[in-house]
């Protein structure tokens, strides 16, 4: 069985299954799938679906929704993945697979691709991943705290794919290619001094100096703007070497 998180929150593979579409019932199956293989205390369910305090017969509401999530999940002649464990529930995946895990797993693997110099396969993975990335990502699940600190260290790892697919591209000298994507990144995520520098390599690689320096000056406007904050000493020593005419390593380093 697949669970679905990026998106729509589904059950079962592309051509059947179910869409969750109550939100305290996502709610428990996210966190079940967040702690997935560990016990996860009736008191804590209960905390997480109303932060700021529960209704009368939380407890009951509470198994009704586990009740409702088992009918969605039962196999056929095998065990339910949800269990009573005392003193709450525990999701068994056994051989299941989450979609924001492989994502994980992905980037994971595209790092250390990365760092053992194998550009090619890295970019494979990362593209694997980048692809996989939807958003919002369980935008109207994030009043638990749970969920919201793994949205945000999903979003951290999303960033992370993006640099490195990036870094590995401009590796293996598809800088053209990239420029419209990299302007995109910088757009999405102005603050980001990574997808700059990137940006200026591909575009002055591409023979396109004049926008390069354009993208610094633009860089150094915003971080200006909004941190009173000059860019960092790689965009600077960057900014050096295209003024220079240089195509030495710090391009891609």
């Amino acid at each position: 069985m697949r669970y679905t998180l990026l998106g729509p929150i589904h059950i079962g593979d592309s051509c059947s299954g179910a869409f969750i579409t109550s939100r305290r019932m996502a709610t428990i199956l996210v966190i079940l799938l967040i702690r997935a293989e560990h016990v996860v205390p009736i008191h804590q369910l209960i905390e997480e679906m109303w932060p700021q305090g529960p209704p009368r017969r939380a407890t009951a509401v509470v198994h009704v929704y586990i009740s409702e999530l088992r009918k969605t999940l039962r196999r056929n002649g095998s065990e339910n993945p949800i269990l009573t464990r005392q003193p709450g529930y525990v999701l068994h995946l056994a051989g299941d697979s989450v979609d924001v895990f492989d994502f994980l797993d992905s980037v994971r693997h595209g790092r250390s691709l990365m760092k053992a110099d194998k550009y090619s396969e890295a970019a494979d993975h990362l593209e694997q991943a980048a692809l996989a990335w939807h958003e919002p990502v369980l935008a109207d699940l994030r009043d638990s705290p749970l969920i919201a600190d793994f949205v945000s260290s999903l979003g951290e790892a999303h960033i992370e794919c993006e640099e490195l697919l990036m870094s590995s591209l401009l590796k293996l000298g598809r800088h053209r290619e990239l420029v419209g994507r990299l302007y995109s990144l910088t757009s999405q995520y102005p603050l980001s001094e990574v997808f700059y520098r990137q940006l200026m390599s591909a575009l002055y690689l591409s023979e396109r100096r004049a926008e390069a320096l354009k993208v610094y000056q633009l860089v150094r406007r915003t971080l200006n703007d909004e941190l009173g904050l000059e860019p960092c000493p790689a965009l600077q020593e960057l900014q050096r070497v295209i003024l220079r005419g240089d195509d030495r390593a710090p391009l891609l380093d």
